[in-house]
């Protein structure tokens, strides 16, 4: 599985930079304005990280994890939640299997590259390990 991310933010400028920082580093970076966006590039076949933002216009970011749970495109993904907040949210207590980070905006771009590619590594290894154990 390649470095795939997809950064899904109603903020034009979060999608620019996130891509300015992670695509330069060798990451592929999929930007998305919206979580009905999400959806539709996860129905596509879409694997990989996704960077996906809390609080946004129309479907925000927790309707939009229920949402894929729902559909069962779950699978091969790990959701990191973007916040602006500054407090904990308490719907972080929602973290789920799939959801397994939040990162506060703004963030260090440093800091973004490195948990960006930690999780795109357990991807790849629990791409690989279910590869070898359907041979």
């Amino acid at each position: 599985m390649a470095r795939n991310v997809m950064i899904v933010d109603d903020e034009r400028d979060i999608r620019i930079t996130v891509r300015a920082v992670l695509e330069p580093r060798g990451f592929k970076v999929l930007p998305v304005e919206s979580g009905e966006k999400c959806l539709e590039e996860l129905e596509k076949g879409f694997r990989g990280v996704i960077l996906l933002d809390i609080m946004m216009a129309g479907m925000d970011g927790w309707e939009t994890v229920r949402e894929i749970t729902r559909r069962k495109l779950d699978k091969g993904i790990v959701i990191m939640m973007l916040t602006a907040k500054h407090e904990p949210d308490p719907d972080l207590e929602q973290l789920t299997e799939n959801v397994l980070h939040y990162i506060r905006k703004p963030f260090e771009p440093a800091e973004l590259v490195a948990i960006v590619g930690e999780y795109c590594q357990f991807l790849e290894e629990a791409d690989s390990t279910k590869e070898k154990g359907s041979v």
